[in-house]
C-alpha cells in the first residue's frame, strides 16, 4: 500500500492510504475512517487505517475539530463531500462508499445513514462503529442514533449494514453501548454484525494504546493489542464487500 496526505478546501488534513493497484477501470471500495474527540488527530487511526488498506480498500482518514462551536459537524460533512468527490481520483469508489468512526466517529457514521439529507440524500454502503455509545447526539446530525431508531426515520428507504465492533475490556465506553445499538437496530430490520474483541480496551480496538504522557493514543506493539485492531480492519474490510478479509 501507499500513503500520501492531502488537504481538502476547508484547509484540512486527509491522509490517503491505497492498497496495491488495482486493474484499469475497476475501483477499489472506499472508506471514510473518522476519529474521536480529540481534535485534529487523523495521525491516531494510522495503524487501522494502514491495516485496511493492506486488505484491499482505499481508506481516507480526516482531520476535524470536536472543539468547534458546531461540534465538528461542518468538517466531518466537509469530508464526507470530499471524499465523494475525489475517491475516483485516488483510486476508489466516491459514491458506494463505508463510513467508519471510533468512539464519537462512529455516531456520526450512523447519523448519516439514518438522516441521508445531511449528505443531499446520499446514503453510505455501509456503517462501521467501533468502541462507542449512540444514545448520544451525533456529531453530523446533532441527534442520537437511537431516538431516531425510535422515532422512525420516514424520509429513509431500505437501511443499510451495520457493523459494531468493541472491546471488552473498554472502560471508557462500557460494551453494552454497542449491545444496546445492535439490539435496536435489529428490532428494526437494519442487518447488523456485532463484534466483541476479548480483552481489547478503547484504544486496543483500533490497534493503539493511550499514553498518558502525550494525552493521546499511539501505535502499539503489543502483538494482543495489533491481533484486536487486525480483527477490527478485518470487520471494515468485509463491511466493504472485501470478501476475502
Amino acid at each position: 500500500m501507499t500513503y500520501e496526505t492531502a488537504t481538502a478546501p476547508n484547509g484540512k488534513l486527509v491522509d490517503v492510504h491505497r492498497p496495491a493497484p488495482a486493474p484499469a477501470g475497476a475501483p477499489v471500495p472506499t472508506v471514510l475512517l473518522w476519529h474521536g474527540t480529540g481534535p485534529d488527530e487523523r495521525d491516531v487511526l494510522r495503524p487501522l487505517a494502514t491495516a485496511v488498506a493492506a486488505l484491499g480498500a482505499l481508506v481516507l482518514v480526516p482531520d476535524w475539530r470536536s472543539d468547534e462551536p458546531d461540534r465538528g459537524r461542518a468538517h466531518l460533512l466537509a469530508s464526507l463531500e470530499y471524499a465523494r468527490a475525489r475517491a475516483a481520483s485516488f483510486g476508489g469508489d466516491g459514491e458506494r462508499m463505508v463510513l467508519a468512526g471510533w468512539s464519537a466517529g462512529a455516531p456520526a457514521a450512523l447519523g448519516v445513514a439514518l438522516h441521508p439529507e445531511v449528505a443531499g440524500g446520499w446514503r453510505p454502503s455501509a456503517v462501521v462503529g467501533i468502541a462507542s455509545r449512540y444514545d448520544v447526539p451525533a456529531r453530523t446530525t446533532g441527534t442520537a442514533p437511537l431516538a431516531d431508531l425510535a422515532a422512525g426515520t420516514p424520509g429513509v428507504p431500505e437501511p443499510v449494514p451495520v457493523a459494531l465492533v468493541h472491546g471488552t475490556a473498554d472502560a471508557l465506553m462500557d460494551p453494552a453501548h454497542s449491545r444496546t445499538a445492535r439490539d435496536a437496530l435489529m428490532a428494526h430490520r437494519w442487518p447488523v454484525l456485532s463484534e466483541e474483541i476479548p480483552g481489547a480496551d478503547h484504544a486496543g480496538a483500533i490497534m493503539t494504546e493511550y499514553d498518558p504522557a502525550r494525552g493521546r493514543c499511539r501505535p502499539s506493539e503489543d502483538e494482543r493489542v495489533r491481533a484486536a485492531g487486525e480483527l477490527t480492519a478485518r470487520t471494515i474490510a468485509r463491511a466493504a464487500g472485501l470478501t476475502a478479509a
